[in-house]
């Protein structure tokens, strides 16, 4: 009886010997499947959120619009830039803006009409999109440019201040 004894005592020190040796490993994987089911859920939701932020559709420009290119000398407090100038625009709200700097270097591309706007180029540096209620403070001075261009279609030479921000556009 004690040699049965002694050896199920024995198999069952094997068996935690066992246990104890795959204890890390069996962590390892645990915390691995963690990560894996996280870095998941995480780039999923990612991928949801872009795809339903940027479903906005705009108006195309078409013979309707009013196109100006010219120059703009746009300051604030550390930038000053002036660059070529393309504003499109329609009577029913609808406004393009493009910023560059020589051939093929867009500093900003604004896309906006009455609710929603998408700003990109460098300047914005990762760019935003949404409604435009919720925009950004440092975008709201350019956010502000479609309602001057509506509100004076006409002029050559717009200027426009918002906070520490002044634009001048000459056509």
């Amino acid at each position: 009886m004690l040699r049965t004894h002694g050896v199920i005592i024995s198999q069952v020190g094997a068996i935690h010997r066992i246990a104890r040796f795959f204890s890390p490993f069996a962590w390892a994987i645990e915390v691995s499947r963690v990560y894996v089911v996280s870095t998941l859920s995480i780039t999923l939701f990612y991928i949801t959120s872009c795809a339903t932020i940027s479903h906005h559709e705009f108006s195309d420009p078409g013979s309707e619009w009013l196109t100006k290119n010219g120059q703009l000398m746009y300051r604030a407090p550390n930038t000053t830039l002036i660059g070529e100038a393309l504003v499109r625009f329609s009577k029913t709200g609808d406004f393009e803006l493009t910023v560059s700097k020589g051939p093929g270097i867009t500093l900003v591309s604004l896309r906006q009409d009455a609710n929603f706007a998408e700003v990109k180029g460098g300047l914005a540096r990762q760019g935003w999109s949404g409604p435009v209620t919720q925009a950004p403070s440092q975008l709201r001075g350019w956010l502000g440019l479609r309602d001057q261009f509506l509100h004076a279609p006409d002029r050559n030479t717009l200027r426009y201040a918002a906070g520490n921000e002044t634009f001048v556009f000459r056509f």
